[in-house]
């Protein structure tokens, strides 16, 4: 006989709804039954629970009856090829099936994540779910855990150990978790993303304790669509998945690289509002190029040179496939870090037929755009007024040039082409023009214009006269003091934006920029600087956060419904998020709102998306609600505690 407290009813993914005892006697005889009697003080209460027997799931009411033939299990350990269900009884020789019903009373509430409240469970809830004795007796607030929690991370002074100290709480805790993250967004958003999160993605195989999305490698090849049924919540609506070839600026980690979804996603849900159990972190592992990964036994990956061509892409489509038809049409999957070679193929591939987002592509670029919209109240001009050089041709650096020159043709009614020639780029061979056109990668082409090679960064600051510079090589310190005094003597106020993470590889500091320039710089950063004192002024530099931009875009794709990406979207959300600068900002230096007000500004940027996804045909959601912005709000997730029954 084994005995359980039963606090829920099942559904399709779990166990939720009131409260009793069940004891679930097993015999066994061909084919398979099991025989439920209540024993609770409710055992006129209606119920049902799932019990998995030689990999069926059997439904089975309160008074004993099956939705399938009855099935008899016998409990016996005594020899034979029979299987064991007791494993505490079990010989080592033999084989024992592990499956469990599970419930959200007792002991094993306390460890469910999605229902776990630590000491806020009340009086009543402790009676009514059977937790006297497995707390200590005080009862506490949200409010008061959380200032708990704070003080216990403020504690550590390394990094990664603020990161695992958070995501030791998002497994035990998901209520508190968002809750100590949405009231402390500014102090711990580089904990749980960059810059911590890239050593974190390096150091993945060893922190790693409990999986917390789907690993997906070219061993499941054929299988994937049963793969992602395995998830437990079936109800997703996002989807970040990586591949891990290009992790920030740290490169090639492989099967780690899981980091970079788990962290991404979390911030979907405490900035954007976005249901945590509608969320699904993905890596993709087609092995790693990575020798170090390889050769370190820690490493969770498979352990094997990267698949590329024909194998590549032959898992990739299958997997775009099987979330189609898992979550629908509507479900958005957003690509993290894939290498440059495959990231523009995706995007293009899928754009069509998938509702795809490339946060390094068009993410950045929209964050960029807003940065530059907002500098222009400081410097004056138009967009088309100013000229643009950008280290790095890379995902991020393409994909910021081509929405720029989408802006600029959309103010001034410049044919595209034209407005690309007011952006230059420079790789690693030097400024990409016309006479190296043969040998560029397709998505370069574009930015190749009629001028002399040059090599030098500086050579070609003083030979295109850029007003703004843009940093997205993933190379640190590449803005060296001569490039920013070159900027410097062309512009007054000269737009200086080193883009790449993590803050080891950003192209300057922050400090750099103000004291080079002497203190004449508006500077943006792709991760966090302190603020900058110089010659009795203090200088607060912007944070080109991608996060200003992802979680409202995919709370306003997924509130109206939409099938389909458009750019128009991604001017949407950069205007919207320029216009949420205040004059008190721009005072203080700043082009971009202060993170405290996230939520805020998510509402109004998902407000404008989804506004533009109704006016270009794209939402599914009808009808319109009247107040977008106040309709986003009310499809914010709220991590406050819920009282139970």
């Amino acid at each position: 006989m084994i005995s359980l407290h039963r606090s829920c009813f099942l559904n399709n993914s779990g166990i939720s709804g009131s409260s009793s005892l069940f004891s679930y006697k097993l015999n066994k005889l061909p084919p398979a039954s099991v025989k439920a009697t209540a024993l609770g003080p409710n055992s006129d209460t209606n119920a049902s629970v799932l019990i998995e027997n030689n990999n069926a799931f059997k439904e089975i009411t309160q008074d004993g009856t099956s939705s399938a033939a009855d099935v008899d299990i016998n409990l016996t350990v005594a020899g034979g090829d029979r299987e064991v269900y007791y494993d505490d009884a079990a010989t080592e020789d033999q084989l024992v099936t592990p499956w469990s019903v599970s419930v959200a009373s007792g002991y094993s509430l306390l460890r469910d994540p999605h229902h776990n409240k630590g000491l806020a469970f009340t009086e009543k809830e402790r009676d009514a779910h059977y937790l006297r004795g497995l707390l200590p007796p005080t009862v506490i607030s949200q409010d008061l855990q959380v200032k708990k929690m704070m003080y216990s991370i403020r504690k550590y002074k390394v990094p990664l150990q603020k990161y695992m100290a958070m995501m030791d709480l998002q497994e035990t805790n998901e209520r508190l978790f968002y809750k100590l993250l949405i009231d402390n967004v500014e102090e711990l958003l580089p904990v749980v993303y960059t810059p911590t999160v890239g050593e974190a993605c390096q150091k993945y195989g060893s922190i790693f304790r409990r999986p917390q999305g789907l690993f997906i490698s070219l061993k499941e090849k054929g299988n994937i669509h049963e793969v992602l049924r395995n998830w437990p919540q079936k109800d997703i609506q996002v989807i970040v998945v990586t591949d891990g070839e290009r992790i920030l600026g740290l490169g090639d980690l492989g099967c780690q690289g899981m980091g970079i979804p788990i962290g991404k996603l979390s911030l979907y849900t405490a900035l954007g509002g976005v249901c945590p159990s509608a969320c699904l972190p993905v890596t993709i592992d087609v092995g790693t190029n990575n020798e170090q990964m390889l050769n370190d036994e820690f490493y969770i990956g498979l352990r094997r040179r990267r698949a590329t061509g024909l194998e590549y892409a032959e898992l990739m489509d299958e997997f775009m496939t099987a979330v189609k038809q898992n979550y629908g049409e509507k479900v958005l999957i957003q690509f993290e870090d894939f290498a440059n070679h495959n990231a523009f193929d995706l995007l293009a591939k899928y754009g069509t037929t998938h509702l795809v987002f490339n946060d390094d592509i068009q993410g950045t670029a929209s964050v960029v755009l807003a940065g530059l919209v907002a500098a222009l109240k400081v410097v004056g001009g138009t967009l088309a007024d100013h000229r643009f050089l950008f280290l790095g041709a890379g995902e991020a650096g393409t994909g910021i040039a081509e929405l720029i020159a989408l802006e600029i043709s959309k103010q001034t009614n410049m044919p595209l082409e034209e407005a690309r020639k007011k952006i230059s780029l420079v790789d690693s061979k030097g400024l990409i023009v016309k006479s190296r056109i043969d040998s560029l990668q397709h998505f370069k082409k574009p930015w190749a214009h009629d001028h002399e090679p040059i090599k030098k960064l500086v050579d070609a600051v003083n030979g295109t006269k850029p007003t703004v510079l843009i940093g997205t090589s993933g190379v640190g310190r590449t803005f060296t003091k001569e490039v920013v005094e070159a900027m410097a003597a062309l512009n007054d106020r000269p737009i200086i934006f080193s883009l790449s993470n993590p803050t080891s590889q950003s192209e300057c500091t922050a400090e750099e920029a103000y004291t080079w320039s002497k203190g004449r710089a508006i500077f943006a950063s792709g991760s966090p600087f302190d603020p900058v004192e110089y010659e009795g002024r203090v200088f607060v530099p912007g944070q080109a956060n991608n996060a200003y931009i992802f979680p409202g875009f995919g709370l306003g794709l997924i509130m109206s419904g939409a099938i389909r990406v458009h750019d128009d979207m991604l001017l949407e959300a950069a205007e919207a998020l320029a216009a949420q600068v205040t004059q008190e900002n721009f005072d203080k230096g700043l082009i971009y709102p202060p993170f405290k007000n996230i939520r805020q500004i998510s509402a109004n940027i998902a407000a404008n998306v989804a506004a533009k996804a109704y006016e270009l045909g794209l939402a599914t959601r009808q009808p319109r609600p009247k107040d977008l912005v106040k309709y986003a709000e009310s499809c914010m997730y709220n991590p406050a505690y819920r009282s139970y029954r």
